[in-house]
C-alpha cells in the first residue's frame, strides 16, 4: 500500500514504518502494531509462503513431468530377424533438455519471477531483491547443497557424475554467467544495461541447452550421435503388455523369480507381496531429477511419496530378504536378454565390441570361521584381450572388520586372456561361540577403466562366516512352501546353523493335511546326514500329478531326532502347498496386477479433481499406515494450501499444458506476495535489500531443492540428479532470470530513447565473491573425481575427507555471506 493511501487510514497510532515498501502490502492495520511484533509476524508469514510455494511448485513440477514423460512410437530394423521391425515408444523430451529448459524453470521460478515481477514493478527500473536472490540462490545450491550431499552417501559408498562433458559444459556457463554480469554491470558499460547486451543474455539460454545436448549426444568425441539409451534398451527388451493391452513397468518372469528368492515362506498375503516387489521396483528403476524436486517437496509438506513406503512387518523383512537381492540392473554380456535370444555383444548398437563385463560367479559365499579364509571370484565376460583393473571393497553386516575378518579395500589386475581372479580374504578365528555373521564384498571400477570395462549384475557378494565351534541346529529355511502339480519333486532346503562341527544327522517325516499321502505325493520317514563343516541339505518329495482339477492340498514336513550334538531348530515344521497350475497362473496374473496398481500409484499424474482434493485433505496423501509423525505436523501445516491448490486443473487434461500455466500464475502471484513481505521483513529488522535476497529468500526458496537433492544423493547410482544440475540451474537463473527482465526493460527504455540504469553497487561484489567461490568449490570436485583420496567420485568416499570437503563448502558460504553483508554496510570499501 502505497504512503497516500496510508495517510487516508484512520490509523495514527505512530509513524507507519515501511509503508511504502511493497506493491500489495502492508495493510493500514499495521500501523498500531510495534516494530518487533511486526518485524516476527512478516518472518512467520514469510516462512508460511514459502511453504505454499514449495506445494503449488511440486504442482508445477508434476505438470513438468508430465509433459516431458510423453511418448511417440518409432520402429527399428529388429537386430535379430530380418526384414522385421519392432515398435516400440520413447521419450518425446530428451533428458538433457527437459533439465535445462522446463525443469530449470520449474525449480528456479520463484527466483526468475521475483525478478521479473520486480522489475515490471517498479516501471521497468531495476531492484536489489530479485538479482541478489538469483545469486544468493546460486551459492547456497553450488556451495551448501553439495556439502550436504557429500556426507549424505553411507561410507564408503560413492556416486559419480555420469555425464561428465554436460556436466562441464553446464559449470563454465554457470561460471560465467555471473562473471558476465560482472562485465555488463562494472566494465562495458558501468551501471547501465544496453539492449544489446540484454539480448546476448538472453540468447546465452539456448545456447546452454544446445551445446549441452551435443555433449550428451557425444558430439564433440565422435562422429557417430549416440543412440538413446532407453531406446536400446526398448529394443533389447520390449515391454510386455497387460490383458487391457497396456505396457507393464515390468516382466513377468521378474515378478517370478522375486517370488521364488522371497520363498514361501513368511505367512504375508498376496497384497503384502505385491508391496514388497513394487517397493523393490521403486528402488531399482529411473527418476528423472523432476521426481527428485516433487518428493523433496512433499517431505516439506507431509504429501503423498513417489517412492513405495512400506508398513513396520513389511520393511524389516525387505532389509533382510529383498533388498540384499537388488542388482543394478545389468546383465552379464552372455546372458539372454527378456527372452530374445541373442546378447548384448552381438548386437550392432552395442556401446563398444571390445567392452570387457566383471561381475562375481556367485552372489554369495559361506566359510567355516576355523578354516580362517574365504575366496571370492571375479569374472570377466566378453573381450578378454585387455589388461583391466577393479577394486574390491569390504563393508560390515553383522560381522565386524578387525573382530571378525580382516578389512579388505584394494585393487587388482586381470591379465589378458585371463577370465577369473580369485581373492582371499582372512577370517579371525576366535574360538569363542558366536551366530553365524555376515559381511559384504562390493567390486567397483576404478577411475577411467569405465571407456573398458562395466559391470554386470552381481557387483555385491555375501560373506556368511559360519559358526563351527558347536554341531549347531538344524531347521527348515522356509516355514511354507508352493509348487506346481506339475513340478515332478518339491525341492526343500534344510540348513545348518550356528555351528557346522562334526558329523550329525536328523530325521525327517511327511504327515497328511487335507493331501494324501500316496495319491498326491509320495510319503516319505528317512535320516538327513550333514558331513562335518556341511551347513546345507536338499529333501525331495516326489509330486504326484493326477490331471484331475482339484483344488489345493497341503502336507506337512517334520524334522526329528537329532543325533551327534545337533538341535532342533525355531524352524522344525514347514507345510508344502500344491496348487493347480491354472490357479498358479491365475494368481500370478492377480499378483501382477496388483503390482502395476502400486507403481501406478506413485504416478505424479493426477487423473481427477477428485483425486487431487483426497491427496489434498488425507495426510500422506491417504497412506495412514506408513505416515509418520512428521507427515501429520507437515500436513497440519500445509493443509491451507493443499485445498487451495486442489484447484489447480489435473495433469490429465491437456497433457498437462493447462496444470502448467495455471500453477505458474499461482507461482507468480505468491512470488508478487514473498517480493513484498521480504522487503517490509527487511527494513523492519533494518537489513539491505541486497542481504535479504542473498540470505532469507534464497533460502527459502531453495529448501525443496535441498532434499530433492539429498534424496538423489542416496537413491541414484549416479551424482548427476544430485548435484549435476546444479550448475545448469546456476546458468539459466542468469541467462532467463535476469535476461528476460533486463531484455523487455531495455526495449521499453530503448523506445524512449533513455538508457536502462541498474546500479552495480552491492550486487557486482557479491557477484565477484560468489565467483571467486565457485572455481575454488568447483576446484574440489575435479580433485574429488580424480583423487583416491577422496574416493574417486564427487559424493560419498572416506569418512574423514568427505566431511573436510563438506565443511570447506559450508565456509565458503558463510564466508560469501559475510564479506557481502560486511560490504552492504560499508565495511568493505568497494567501487564497482
Amino acid at each position: 500500500m502505497s504512503t497516500e493511501l496510508a495517510n487516508y487510514t484512520t490509523w495514527s497510532c505512530q509513524k507507519f514504518k515501511c509503508s511504502a515498501r511493497g506493491l500489495i502490502l502492508p495493510f493500514g492495520i499495521e500501523a498500531c502494531m510495534s516494530i518487533p511484533l511486526r518485524a516476527t509476524l512478516y518472518f512467520i508469514f514469510l516462512l508460511y509462503l514459502f511453504l505454499g510455494i514449495a506445494i503449488i511448485a511440486d504442482i508445477f513440477m508434476s505438470a513438468i513431468e508430465t509433459i516431458t514423460s510423453r511418448r511417440r512410437k518409432i520402429q527399428y530394423p529388429d537386430p535379430l530377424q530380418k526384414d522385421k521391425y519392432l515398435t516400440v515408444e520413447v521419450r518425446l523430451w530428451n533428458d538433457t533438455v527437459a533439465n535445462l529448459t522446463l525443469m530449470a524453470l520449474g525449480s528456479s521460478s520463484p527466483e526468475i519471477l521475483l525478478s521479473i515481477i520486480e522489475i515490471i514493478g517498479n516501471r521497468f527500473e531495476a531492484g536489489e531483491l530479485g538479482p541478489g536472490t538469483i545469486v544468493g540462490s546460486a551459492a547456497y545450491n553450488l556451495l551448501m547443497i553439495s556439502a550436504l550431499c557429500i556426507t549424505a552417501i553411507k561410507t564408503p559408498e560413492t556416486r559419480r557424475i555420469k555425464l561428465y562433458s554436460v556436466f562441464m559444459i553446464t559449470s563454465f556457463f554457470g561460471f560465467f554467467a555471473y562473471i558476465w554480469m560482472f562485465i555488463v554491470l562494472s566494465v562495458i558499460s558501468k551501471d547501465v544495461v544496453d539492449l544489446w547486451e540484454a539480448v546476448i543474455t538472453f540468447l546465452m539460454f539456448p545456447l546452454v541447452v544446445i551445446l549441452a545436448f551435443l555433449a550428451e549426444k557425444n558430439f564433440y568425441a565422435s562422429n557417430k550421435i549416440d543412440m538413446e539409451e532407453e531406446e536400446q534398451t526398448l529394443i533389447l527388451t520390449p515391454p510386455e503388455l497387460d490383458s487391457t493391452g497396456a505396457a507393464r513397468t515390468f516382466r513377468k518372469d521378474e515378478l517370478l523369480q522375486f517370488l521364488r528368492d522371497l520363498g514361501q515362506s513368511s505367512n504375508l498375503s498376496l497384497e503384502d507381496k505385491a508391496q514388497l516387489f513394487a517397493a523393490k521396483l521403486s528402488e531399482s528403476m529411473h527418476r528423472s531429477r523432476m521426481q527428485y524436486r516433487i518428493q523433496g517437496s512433499r517431505m516439506l509438506t507431509g504429501g503423498k511419496s513417489l517412492f513405495v513406503n512400506l508398513p513396520d512387518k513389511l520393511q524389516e523383512i525387505y532389509q533382510r530378504a529383498v533388498k540384499p537381492q537388488s542388482s543394478d540392473g545389468n546383465l552379464p554380456a552372455d546372458q539372454p536378454i527378456g527372452g530374445r535370444k541373442g546378447t548384448l555383444s552381438k548386437l550392432d548398437f552395442d556401446d563398444d565390441p571390445q567392452m570387457a563385463v566383471l561381475e562375481f560367479a556367485s552372489p554369495s559365499y559361506a566359510v567355516l570361521e576355523r578354516e580362517q579364509r574365504v575366496t571370492v571370484e571375479v569374472v570377466r565376460y566378453g573381450y578378454t584381450n585387455s589388461t583391466i583393473l577393479f577394486r574390491l571393497d569390504t563393508i560390515d553386516g553383522t560381522a565386524t572388520a578387525g573382530e571378525d575378518y580382516v578389512k579388505l579395500s584394494e585393487e587388482f589386475r586381470m591379465e589378458p586372456g585371463q577370465q577369473e581372479k580369485k581373492i582371499t580374504i582372512h577370517v579371525i578365528d576366535d574360538n569363542q561361540w558366536e551366530p553365524d555373521e555376515t559381511f559384504f564384498v562390493k567390486l567397483s571400477l576404478p577411475e577411467g577403466e569405465e571407456t573398458r570395462t562395466k559391470l554386470g549384475s552381481k557387483t555385491v557378494a555375501l560373506v556368511t562366516i559360519i559358526n563351527d565351534d558347536e554341531p549347531g541346529y538344524i531347521e527348515f529355511e522356509e516355514t511354507i512352501n508352493l509348487v506346481k502339480e506339475s513340478v515332478g519333486k518339491a525341492e526343500i532346503k534344510v540348513v545348518r546353523i550356528n555351528g557346522a562341527d562334526g558329523k550329525v544327522s536328523v530325521h525327517y517325516r511327511t504327515k497328511d493335511i487335507d493331501a494324501v499321502g500316496t495319491k498326491d505325493y509320495e510319503p516319505i520317514d528317512t535320516e538327513l546326514v550333514f558331513e562335518h563343516g556341511e551347513i546345507s541339505k536338499i529333501i525331495a518329495i516326489p509330486i504326484i500329478n493326477d490331471l484331475e482339477a482339484e483344488k489345493d492340498e497341503s502336507f506337512a514336513v517334520e524334522l526329528y531326532d537329532p543325533t551327534g550334538g545337533a538341535q532342533i531348530g525355531k524352524h522344525p515344521r514347514t507345510v508344502v502347498t500344491i496348487i493347480n497350475d491354472d490357479d498358479y497362473k491365475t494368481m500370478a496374473n492377480k499378483m501382477a496386477s496388483l503390482v502395476q496398481v502400486d507403481i501406478d500409484k506413485l504416478s505424479v499424474t493426477k487423473t481427477s479433481w477428485g483425486q487431487q482434493f483426497r491427496d489434498a485433505m488425507n495426510v500422506n496423501g491417504g497412506d495412514l499406515e506408513t505416515a509418520k509423525f512428521g507427515h501429520y505436523v507437515g500436513h497440519s501445516l500445509s493443509f491451507f494450501w493443499k485445498v487451495l491448490f486442489a484447484f489447480v486443473p489435473p495433469t490429465s487434461i491437456a497433457g498437462g499444458w493447462l496444470t502448467f500455466f495455471v500453477s505458474l500464475l499461482f507461482i507468480a502471484i505468491l512470488t508478487a506476495v514473498v517480493g513484498d513481505v521480504a522487503a517490509i521483513f527487511g527494513c523492519l529488522v533494518g537489513l539491505k535489500d541486497s542481504i535479504t535476497a542473498i540470505s532469507f529468500v534464497a533460502l527459502g526458496t531453495s529448501l525443496p531443492d535441498t532434499f530433492a537433492s539429498m534424496i538423489a544423493a542416496k537413491n541414484s547410482k549416479t551424482a548427476d540428479d544430485a548435484i549435476g544440475n546444479v550448475t545448469g540451474s546456476n546458468s539459466v537463473n542468469v541467462f532467463l532470470g535476469l535476461g528476460l527482465p533486463w531484455l523487455v526493460a531495455a526495449i521499453y527504455w530503448e523506445s524512449k530513447n533513455l538508457p536502462f540504469t541498474v546500479k552495480a553497487g552491492d550486487l557486482s561484489f557479491s557477484v565477484l565473491v560468489f565467483s571467486i567461490c565457485c572455481v575454488l568449490g568447483m576446484t574440489v570436485l575435479i580433485l574429488r573425481r580424480y583423487l583416491g583420496f577422496f574416493g574417486k567420485a564427487e559424493l560419498g568416499g572416506p569418512t574423514i575427507p568427505k566431511y573436510v570437503c563438506s565443511i570447506f563448502f559450508v565456509l565458503l558460504w558463510v564466508g560469501y555471506l559475510t564479506l557481502s553483508g560486511l560490504q552492504a554496510y560499508g565495511h568493505i570499501k568497494w567501487q564497482s
